[in-house]
């Protein structure tokens, strides 16, 4: 589990320890905060900066060491920046796309070959919705979800005959330190911030019943819908969810 300092990654992190029977490695940058969730969940933590060139294969290299096979991985981490694009430093747009979308493609490279020839294995991607209808203000957070849920799609086609399953949750606006990270606090009334427990039960449910896509919650897929057929619509959608490293 990457993300696991706090928010979502946490939460998954909990859940998937209440359920018994995994050797849990969660990871995640903030070594005190990751030792606290590893502590409370018998797990493993793995420390490690995501955005750093050789975080993710470190990662899977001392994942791999520790318990000798991954068979669910959950690429949680995720970063953001709020602000009108022209403005954005160049060094925040490289950070965005390395943790929200290429270290996530990292991950799954490494752990996809062995998972292909023992035929199964798992793969949770955590997106947003504003990766579906585009957010005012966060444009590369938005383009980074975007290529994350076709990064899924495509994937879950290649290996659906190995044996392998892809899994792409959508959260709508989670409570997590993720706003404040990212230089803006979530100002609006509406959608309510959803508490990440009920991200962390859906990514849970998506494991057991072996489930493609899922929205958190169900309706957050009508934005995606009515973009669809009437593009612009939806524009200035409030953001959604992300979850810091």
């Amino acid at each position: 589990m990457t993300g696991a300092s706090s928010g979502i990654g946490a939460a998954v992190a909990d859940r998937i320890a209440a359920e018994g029977g995994w050797r849990l490695l969660v990871s995640g940058r903030h070594r005190e905060r990751l030792d606290r969730v590893a502590a409370r969940t018998s797990a493993l933590a793995l420390p490690v900066d995501l955005a750093a060139p050789e975080g993710p294969e470190a990662l899977v290299h001392d994942a791999l060491r520790a318990a000798g096979r991954v068979d669910l991985l959950v690429a949680g981490a995720g970063v953001g920046w709020a602000g009108p694009f022209a403005t954005m430093p160049p060094a925040a747009i490289d950070q965005v796309v390395r943790v929200d979308l290429l270290a996530a493609m990292r991950l799954v490279r490494m752990v996809v070959p062995r998972m292909e020839a023992e035929r199964r294995g798992h793969i949770v991607l955590i997106g947003s919705v504003a990766g579906t209808v585009g957010v005012r203000g966060e444009a590369v957070y938005s383009a980074a979800k975007a290529a994350l849920g076709v990064f899924a799609d495509a994937l879950r086609h290649e290996l659906s005959r190995a044996g392998v399953r892809v899994t792409h949750v959508v959260p709508g606006v989670v409570d997590t330190p993720f706003f404040a990270r990212r230089g803006a606090p979530y100002t609006r009334r509406l959608p309510r911030p959803l508490p990440p427990e009920r991200i962390a039960d859906a990514v849970w449910d998506a494991v057991e019943r072996g489930r493609d896509e899922v929205y958190v919650p169900a309706w957050m897929r009508l934005p995606a819908v009515v973009r669809a057929l009437t593009p612009g619509c939806t524009t200035g959608w409030p953001h959604a969810s992300g979850d810091p490293r």
